[in-house]
């Protein structure tokens, strides 16, 4: 029996993984979360929702004869990669994350970290600043208990109702963004704090560059906790522990 992949998809880890997968003629299936309203396009099929937690994630596994699990979520993406945990556990099939790892403050950052969204809220309680809040559109609403700052918003997709800011800039884009062009944005808008999720990886990394640049501290929210599974930081150390199971367990 021949792998059949499910990808848990929505980062470019995800999809350079499902390019080097197609290109080897494996069968597969690149599932996103449908929090984006245009995923990219991939090179194997793909599904857009969610399962219906650990026991639909069991159902699809086994009723799609799913061999390996690749969880290339977002970092941030905590319940999905908790429920994959379960449902391979469960199901008895193998996987595997395909992580970035996180970002380290370097010399000339100016780091404050809090543990999560709540933090970085009561982190914000205070006088009125300039901010480029890097949350993603999924939490602007959490921030509305401190409306007395300007917010500069960067999403992926508009947000589906206003932002709860009287004070705000929405700019629709898509990454990755470059040191210099975040330089010139946070200068543009006068920006003297940022707020990050740690994603880790190249392609949001621009503003924290850019934030060392000016001189800019940044509330940095460090990654949830996931239960501890196989991790991998490359596609090509995916595409060998796939050969490597498929080996072991006769696939």
């Amino acid at each position: 029996m021949q792998p059949n992949l499910l990808i848990l998809g929505g980062t470019t880890e995800a999809t350079a993984f499902a390019k080097a997968a197609a290109e080897a003629g494996l069968r597969g299936t690149v599932s996103f979360a449908g929090r984006v309203e245009r995923p990219r396009r991939q090179p194997l099929p793909q599904r857009v929702g969610g399962f219906g937690g650990v026991a639909g994630l069991l159902a699809y596994v086994q009723c799609h004869q799913i061999t390996h699990v690749i969880d290339a979520t977002h970092p941030f993406a905590a319940q999905m990669s908790c429920n994959a945990v379960a449902a391979c556990t469960k199901a008895d099939v193998p996987l595997m994350a395909l992580t970035r790892a996180p970002w380290c403050a370097a010399q000339g950052d100016d780091w404050t970290h809090v543990p999560d969204i709540a933090g970085a809220v009561a982190s914000l309680n205070q006088p009125a600043r300039r901010v480029m809040l890097a949350v993603g559109r999924m939490h602007l609403q959490e921030f509305a208990p401190n409306p007395q700052h300007f917010y500069l918003l960067r999403l992926v997709d508009p947000p589906a109702i206003p932002p709860p800011f009287p004070d705000h800039h929405v700019l629709v884009s898509r990454g990755p963004f470059t040191t210099d062009d975040d330089r010139a944005l946070m200068q543009d808008h006068g920006i003297d704090l940022v707020v990050s999720k740690n994603a880790g990886g190249t392609g949001a990394y621009a503003k924290i560059a850019a934030a060392r640049e000016l001189g800019l501290p940044v509330l940095m929210i460090d990654r949830p906790a996931i239960p501890v599974r196989p991790e991998a930081n490359n596609v090509a150390d995916v595409m060998a522990w796939i050969a490597h199971t498929g080996t072991d367990r006769g696939v």
